[in-house]
């Protein structure tokens, strides 16, 4: 499902650099909830040929930090909303809250997947919303 929400993805993140004046380098990290290892290259992909964004210094994704792909047999990463929310809510937080992150723009993702909408040929609906969290003050 990476695959199918990559472009949402993209499109989120290239307008909101576009609407705040802001550049990839303006962020710590820029975090994806559940795009995978194939939805996060092709992400970047999209951004870097389509916008000529390059965010593979700062990207980071949820489903792909969850699980440790050198040890366990994961595939692609995890997938679903909870690696976005297990991710966020502990290791991003934890890091604002020391300091160690000061801005991170975190894009959720997600999909109407219907196996009968596949089954005759319609796309995968997808769509992708941007919070930008920054360190307590």
């Amino acid at each position: 499902m990476g695959a199918a929400m990559a472009p949402a993805a993209a499109n989120t993140i290239a307008d909101f650099l576009k609407d705040t004046s802001s550049s990839p380098s303006d962020f710590d990290m820029i975090l994806t909830g559940d795009l995978g290892k194939v939805g996060s290259r092709l992400l970047c992909e999209l951004l870097q040929k389509d916008r000529g964004i390059d965010i593979e210094s700062v990207h980071a994704d949820c489903g792909l930090l969850l699980y440790d792909a050198e040890k366990q047999d994961v595939h692609a990463g995890g997938s679903g909303c909870g690696c976005g929310a297990s991710i966020l809510n502990s290791y991003i937080m934890r890091r604002l809250e020391s300091g160690e992150l000061s801005r991170v723009l975190f894009v959720a993702t997600g999909a109407l997947m219907s196996p009968t909408s596949s089954l005759q040929g319609e796309s995968i609906p997808s769509i992708a919303h941007a919070v930008l969290l920054s360190k307590p003050m």
